[in-house]
């Protein structure tokens, strides 16, 4: 165990709470472990009837994974340790995903990345007036892993091509209007809804009785330029379609993705394209595992992280530095099968 991680039972309900307040929750190894051996441990356990993630003080659910981590291992041993992490954080967000027993997945603030990747699997999935929901990794050089696949591809109306490419961030109103939260509650009312599952209370109507309207979802106005400008798979294509629209909003959303990772920004397309013909969340997993398995030891991964988090001059020189040079073949490659020895694949 890892003091990383709060995990305790209560009544009818299994707590994993994320504790690194300094870190916004960040997930760590450590933290993966121990959420992964309390979740086998109370699959069996007919005490625990509900399982709630949420998190400790501070402003966030959860930012994200170690990123200094992936980094150093990046630079420092080819990418082994970094990809041991990414293969023990996918088993855990199959684990969520296929799980047995109802889990509540509390995103009250910062939820990006890897706090997307143990939310979005969990049954039901509350924002609030403090969710701020993002999966901003084109702009570090990595790929919207964690099952974003999975999750973005099934969005309506090209919203999850929207979301991966930009890292666009949506506040809570957003995450119900959208399918990523399928409850809105006031941030005072978690406690209550807490307390409630902690006596049995059955989740669904637990969060139905303490549910509330939502403001306007913002996103809604953009949503037919979204589903226009998005519309294609090829990201040349969407940049040309972005560039003939005079609108203040086209040319922001322009701006934008000439940020990104031009490699990054065609893995995700691929890599949403590719996850709507798995027959299930396990072979979207094993994709993404090739994905990462490459992705973490190219050059936009390690210069994104420096220019982004370390520097933070926000300069980054990718390499490929156009779209255009990001050639089929180096997709290709990084969508391959691995050796079958070093595939992942789930827990048992």
């Amino acid at each position: 165990m890892t003091d990383e991680m709060i995990i305790r039972s209560e009544g009818a309900a299994g707590f994993l709470t994320l504790n690194r307040p300094k870190a916004i929750h960040a997930l760590t190894q450590g933290m993966d472990h121990a959420m992964t051996e309390a979740l086998l441990t109370w699959r069996d356990d007919p005490a625990v009837q509900v399982v709630i993630i949420d998190h400790s003080e501070g402003r966030g659910f959860c930012a994200g994974g170690d990123i200094a981590f992936l980094r150093n291992s990046a630079l420092n041993d080819g990418g082994v340790s970094g990809r041991r992490f990414f293969y023990e954080e996918y088993q855990l967000n199959h684990l969520l995903m296929t799980y047995p027993k109802s889990v509540v997945a509390f995103m009250d603030g910062i939820t990006m990345g890897g706090g997307v990747g143990i939310s979005q699997p969990a049954k039901f999935r509350v924002a609030t007036e403090n969710t701020r929901f993002a999966m901003p990794e084109t702009g570090i050089g990595l790929f919207p892993d964690v099952g974003g696949g999975w999750h973005l591809s099934r969005l309506s109306g090209r919203m999850g091509q929207f979301l991966a490419l930009t890292g666009a961030r949506l506040d809570g109103a957003e995450c119900l209007w959208t399918g990523l939260a399928t409850h809105y509650l006031p941030h005072d009312a978690l406690a209550d809804a807490k307390e409630r599952l902690v006596h049995g209370h059955d989740p669904a109507q637990v969060l139905a009785a303490l549910a509330v309207t939502p403001p306007p979802a913002r996103i809604e106005a953009n949503a037919a330029l979204i589903a226009k400008h998005f519309a294609t798979d090829r990201y040349e294509d969407i940049l040309v379609s972005l560039e003939g629209d005079d609108s203040e909003w086209a040319a922001k959303e322009l701006a934008t993705l000439r940020t990104k990772s031009p490699q990054t920004c065609k893995v995700a397309l691929r890599q949403l394209h590719d996850s709507l013909e798995c027959k299930d969340f396990a072979e979207n997993m094993v994709m993404e595992y090739r994905i990462a398995s490459r992705v973490l030891t190219r050059p936009d991964f390690a210069e994104g992280v420096r220019a982004v988090i370390v520097d933070k001059t926000m300069d980054p020189k990718w390499d490929p530095a156009t779209p255009e040079g990001v050639s089929d073949d180096l997709i290709e490659s990084i969508f391959a099968p691995l050796p079958a020895d070093e595939e992942w694949r789930p827990l048992p």
